[in-house]
This record gives C-alpha cells, structure tokens and sequence, in this order.
C-alpha cells in the first residue's frame, strides 16, 4: 500500500498556519501517538483490547484524513487480534510520517 501524507501535511498546515515549529511539533505528536497505539496493539493480550487500540488509530488517523493508515486500523479491526502483518504495515506507514 502506497501511502502519501498529503492530508496530513494539508490539515496541519490548515492548524497552525505558516509556522514550521508548530507543525513539526503536531506531526510529532501525532506520530508518537500513532507509534503508541500500534504499541498497544502489539501488547494487547484480549481481542477487546486490541479492538479499542485500532478503534483509536483509525480515529487518530480519520482527525488527519489519512486513508491508508485509517485502512490499516479497519483490516485490523476486521482480522485476527494480533495480526502481525497488519501490525508490520501500520508500523510502516507510521514510519513514513516521519
């Protein structure tokens, strides 16, 4: 899956305005708390708990408009607790907001 963090570079321009320092900061932050999700549902030992994780990626992402990441928590969401294909390729496309 491609993925192209244009919404992202879009909505947080559309935040902060023409301030560099801020939009780094907001893409660190959104970042980490995409890096602490997939963290979670990497730990998650319930089918709930992983559920709640992806719910809350796709949310994260959907804040963002990014599809292949909201995507990517929905396939988790839909698949088997754990998957750590689905978790590799969340991993990814996190990675590449860097």
């Amino acid at each position: 899956m491609s993925f192209d963090s244009g919404p992202l570079d879009r909505y947080i321009s559309a935040a902060v305005g023409d301030d560099p320092a801020m939009a780094m900061e907001l893409r660190a932050s959104f970042v980490e708390s995409a890096r602490e999700l997939s963290d979670l549902m990497r730990r998650a030992r319930c089918d709930a708990n992983w559920h709640v994780a992806a719910e809350r990626l796709k949310s994260l992402s959907a804040t963002f408009g990014i599809i292949p990441l909201i995507q990517l928590a929905e396939a988790a969401m839909e698949g088997a607790p754990g998957d750590p294909a689905v978790l590799r390729e969340i991993n990814a496309a996190v990675d590449t907001l860097v």
